[in-house]
């Protein structure tokens, strides 16, 4: 395929259009190099593309993609790549939106659950990409720890692998549920489950926890105050234990630092 003069060259943003758009005419200026019929042409690289698109969101969300079929899969991601196309060349890095637009997927409602798999999925492949950072060192967490008042001023720093899953929805046994081969255990999906999701050398980890730490760890990870966190932990949870989650979170080697603010806790 071939452009016809300067003054006729379609701009990228009407060609990548045209490409994404199966009823959008053939951009003005565009030639087939054998004479051939341009639209046709297009067509064949537009449905190249687009497959594309759809076979990257599906190595992304496959428990998504097994939970509701691959036809109907397809079909929804065909939607999804056509309103919101990538804005990276980096196509691991697609998708992340694609949760949010299930939410608002109508065919999708009767699975209220797929948004959260969805976000658990794509959660994980982030932990995957996700830039390396030392933990805490044993001297400064000993300091911080000297130091009560302090220490429920700080602010607590993660991992950049670390995420938060929390659901009305058995999400993380769903997806548990389709990482080994065979039959498939069948899911209570109606009750509530929060995991935390965090790069462990190689190892992407999903790991239950209880509403209270995940409570704790969403809320530092969003910029709240050490004793904040723990005090929103607590009123949600009456049986938080904050040292059991700073115990799995610290063996995880999930904190990287903890920075002590002057002047009463930060909300």
């Amino acid at each position: 395929m071939s452009i016809r003069s300067p003054s006729t060259v379609p701009s990228q943003a009407t060609f990548a259009a045209a490409l994404l758009d199966p009823l959008a005419p053939c951009p003005p200026g565009l030639r087939a190099w054998n004479g051939s019929d341009p639209l046709r042409r297009l067509a064949v690289y537009r449905n190249n593309v687009v497959s594309s698109l759809i076979d990257a969101l599906a190595d992304t969300y496959p428990v998504t993609q097994q939970l509701v079929g691959s036809e109907f899969f397809r079909a929804m991601a065909s939607v999804f790549v056509r309103q919101q196309p990538p804005e990276s060349r980096i196509l691991a890095h697609y998708g992340a939106a694609l949760p949010a637009f299930v939410a608002g997927f109508a065919p999708a409602a009767p699975l209220p659950y797929l948004p959260d798999v969805a976000r658990l999925e794509f959660a994980r492949l982030r932990a995957l990409h996700a830039g390396e950072a030392e933990p805490i060192s044993e001297a400064a967490l000993t300091r911080a720890l000297a130091d009560p008042p302090a220490l429920a001023r700080s602010h607590l720093v993660w991992h950049p692998s670390l995420a938060v899953i929390e659901s009305p929805h058995a999400v993380v046994s769903l997806w548990a549920a389709h990482q080994t081969e065979g039959e498939i255990t069948p899911v209570e999906i109606d009750c509530a489950e929060q995991a935390i999701v965090l790069r462990e050398g190689l190892d992407v980890l999903v790991l239950p926890v209880d509403p209270g730490t995940a409570c704790f760890t969403a809320r530092t990870l969003a910029g709240e105050a050490f004793s904040n966190a723990a005090e929103a932990a607590t009123a949600i949870d009456a049986s938080f234990d904050l040292g059991a989650a700073l115990s799995l979170l610290l063996q995880r080697r999930a904190l990287l630092e903890l920075r002590i603010h002057a002047g009463p806790a930060l909300g």
